[in-house]
């Protein structure tokens, strides 16, 4: 017999668990496709870097990351008017444009533009017909020598700050916690202790005034 108002027994046994659960037994052949995919790219890609167009540095999105750089889209097009390369011929030679970004520092804007400078001094061009040889194109000799780079373009890096060492004076082993707390008290006390003070002013005033 059920006593109070408890609620009725109403399990389900019959979720068939088994067919939902999710196993990650083919881990290594899975590792071994990506490789092969990977190196398939590469061969298909050549002489072009294997992983892919040089991306600009940009700053993370919101008030919390925004301090920190990380490889972006693409290019903006003021950064590539700065750099002087066109949109079109920029995708041409292993660059990511993106025509919606705009720049909102001068800093930023700069940063790119010298990072396009910097890959066009290491770029190797391969003519697009190998018996004419345009402007800009790298002769015979650098085309031979050259080799498909394994990895990031350009790998972004940030330099890390300097340490500064401080010798410890006395002011600073006194207690910030103290100090804080003190200033709250005075803070929250000012008040009254001038009303005190006005009032403990008038008394005596008022007694200057009885004794004359």
């Amino acid at each position: 017999m059920v006593k109070h108002n408890n609620v009725v027994p109403n399990q389900h046994f019959h979720k068939d668990w088994q067919n939902r659960v999710k196993t990650w037994f083919d881990q290594a052949p899975r590792k071994k496709q990506r490789r092969l995919a990977r190196a398939k790219k590469a061969a298909a890609i050549s002489p072009r870097p294997s992983a892919g167009p040089l991306r600009p540095v940009v700053h993370c999105p919101t008030q919390r990351y925004n301090m920190k750089v990380r490889a972006g889209r693409g290019f903006s097009l003021e950064e590539l008017k700065a750099a002087k390369i066109s949109k079109k011929f920029a995708r041409t030679i292993g660059i990511a444009v993106d025509h919606r970004r705009r720049n909102k520092s001068q800093e930023s804007l700069q940063a790119n533009v010298d990072r396009l400078k910097e890959y066009q001094s290491k770029l190797v061009l391969f003519p697009r017909k190998g018996n004419k040889i345009r402007q800009g194109d790298a002769s015979k000799e650098e085309t031979d020598a050259a080799s498909q780079l394994q990895g990031t373009v350009l790998p972004i890096r940030v330099a890390e700050k300097a340490l500064e060492f401080v010798k410890i004076t006395d002011d600073m082993k006194e207690s910030a916690y103290t100090e804080i707390r003190n200033l709250r008290s005075v803070e929250r006390h000012c008040g009254q202790w001038v009303k005190r003070k006005e009032e403990k002013a008038k008394e005596a005033a008022a007694k200057k005034k009885k004794k004359k």
